[in-house]
């Protein structure tokens, strides 16, 4: 009788669908700060279908729920490390959850409100000083968290702000880059505006504006009003969309003093444009849609997955239609004039695997901007020539750090 010896059940094994594999290596990247484990992300691969985000959303719901209820036993026990570990692991995999569910089901309100709250949860479990903040804008409070390094209680901090992009989070943000800073000495502010996944959880209806420098005139003024901020050395970094959102403000703000954009996003139409391999901007109107006919698009003309982005990035922006929302994609450029007014020191971060359009408005970037600029391309060797460097964050926040400890030694 024959038998076999097998290490394991897992299997490294992905998706066939580009998209959704690429979550999954973005799921599989956090691990590096505490926002996954590998183990339990190729055991959830097992059974998700390849592009049903519904097939997703089930499996890391259900993960989600597994990892809290685990936090809050081991904080019961007093096992405070444990628990804050746990909560980290199950904010994020809300987050995942989030990601899929379409904006206006309740489900995606319920999901983002659970990440936020594992999330704070694991701050009352550390010991760096943590405040949440709200920053004016009219009659809608944006979110955002300010983070100080217990190492640097009663000094003068250099700070980084960071905010995401179309479908980052707060929380995802401190795992990707949040954490390396403070390792590093730096006060973190975490912000986010109209239309991104923090501030639709609690207003689903202020959508996208092109005008980010209003958002940073708001979390400057808070960031500067507080004793131990220097305001000599305030860095302001963007992640994905959030590479426009930070050239704009830059272009702006001179209170800005160094400027990080990953990637520099410096015509949102165009890299939208870029996706689809055509303008939907230009398109005839009877082929265009409605937000009320998406449900009733055939999968074998839109896929599930597809038809779920698309119905979101509608939603986001506030258009009815699939052409009225890259028209509105238009207004979210950033001038040459407006670049040559960033004179701050400034980095351009991008991954070699992101194509054309993004890697030709990484150059465009760089050719002018006013300041003294460095950049970065990240290759497939260094496991980081995707979208944010995902597959190797910990490569991705050595080089933006070291950069910026440079910049201002």
């Amino acid at each position: 009788m024959g038998s076999s010896l097998e290490r394991g059940r897992t299997r490294v094994a992905g998706f066939t669908d580009p998209e959704m594999d690429f979550q999954l290596m973005r799921q599989l990247g956090a691990s590096r700060y505490g926002g996954a484990s590998v183990g339990e992300c190729l055991a959830l691969a097992r059974g998700i279908e390849s592009g049903a985000p519904d097939s997703w959303v089930t499996a890391f719901a259900a993960t989600a729920r597994r990892q809290e209820d685990d936090a809050q036993r081991r904080a019961a026990h007093g096992h405070a490390i444990s628990a804050h570990d746990q909560y980290l692991v199950a904010c994020n995999s809300y987050r995942a959850a989030e990601y899929y569910t379409r904006i206006n089901d309740p489900k995606h309100t319920e999901y983002g409100l659970k990440s936020r709250s594992c999330f704070l949860a694991a701050m009352g479990l550390q010991s760096n000083a943590f405040d949440v903040v709200e920053l004016p804008f009219g009659t809608t409070p944006l979110p955002a968290y300010l983070i100080r390094p217990s190492s640097k209680a009663g000094h003068k901090l250099k700070t980084l702000m960071i905010i995401s992009g179309y479908d980052g989070t707060l929380e995802e943000t401190y795992l990707a880059y949040g954490r390396a800073a403070l390792e590093r000495g730096y006060q973190l502010m975490l912000f986010a505006g109209p239309g991104q996944m923090d501030t639709m959880r609690f207003y689903p209806k202020l959508h996208f504006i092109p005008e980010y420098e209003r958002v940073a005139a708001a979390a400057l003024d808070y960031l500067l009003a507080r004793p131990e901020t220097d305001p000599e050395h305030v860095a302001l970094m963007g992640i994905s969309f959030g590479g426009y959102f930070t050239i704009r403000m830059a272009a702006h703000e001179p209170r800005i003093k160094a400027l990080i954009a990953n990637s520099p996003i410096v015509d949102l139409h165009a890299y939208m444009t870029a996706f689809v391999g055509f303008d939907p901007a230009k398109m005839e109107d009877q082929d265009d849609f409605l937000l009320i006919d998406i449900d009733y698009i055939p999968d074998n003309v839109m896929p599930p997955q597809t038809r779920e982005m698309t119905q979101n990035l509608m939603l986001r922006f506030g258009c009815d239609s699939f052409k009225q929302t890259y028209q509105r994609l238009m207004d979210f450029r950033v001038s040459d004039q407006q670049l040559a007014n960033i004179r701050c020191p400034a980095l351009a971060l991008a991954g070699a695997g992101e194509g054309p359009q993004p890697l030709a408005q990484y150059e465009h970037f760089q050719a002018q901007v006013s300041g003294p600029v460095s950049a970065h391309l990240f290759t497939d060797e260094e496991g980081a020539d995707g979208h944010c460097q995902t597959g190797n964050l910990a490569y991705s926040a050595a080089v933006s750090m070291d950069w910026l400890d440079e910049t201002w030694a």
